[in-house]
């Protein structure tokens, strides 16, 4: 698992092992470089959920999320579109 140096999330990590809810094995690296490839992935869904001002369920924020992830993916050239097709035609958007 990768934190960055922010002190809270090494408490909060500290106290899921205490629990049990993580493994008393898992690694722990502190870098704050490590983490910009992952915070840049969500760099896209952040900008379009920003001027949205809040979701009314958790349901809605999931399905929002999910379809803005799927969109980057295949923009990305992470997803096989081919799978999905069952005989009809499948079009990607254009960019």
């Amino acid at each position: 698992m990768t934190l960055d140096g922010y002190p809270a999330t090494h408490a909060a990590v500290a106290d899921l092992k205490a629990s049990g809810a993580i493994r008393p094995e898992t690694k722990i690296w502190a870098s704050k470089y490590l983490n910009n490839i992952i915070e840049q992935d969500h760099r896209r869904v952040k900008q379009r959920i920003y001027p949205m001002l809040g979701f009314k369920s958790f349901a809605n924020a999931a399905t929002t999320i999910n379809g803005i992830e799927l969109v980057q993916k295949m923009r990305k050239g992470q997803f096989d579109i081919t799978r999905l097709r069952s005989g009809a035609k499948v079009r990607m958007p254009q960019v």
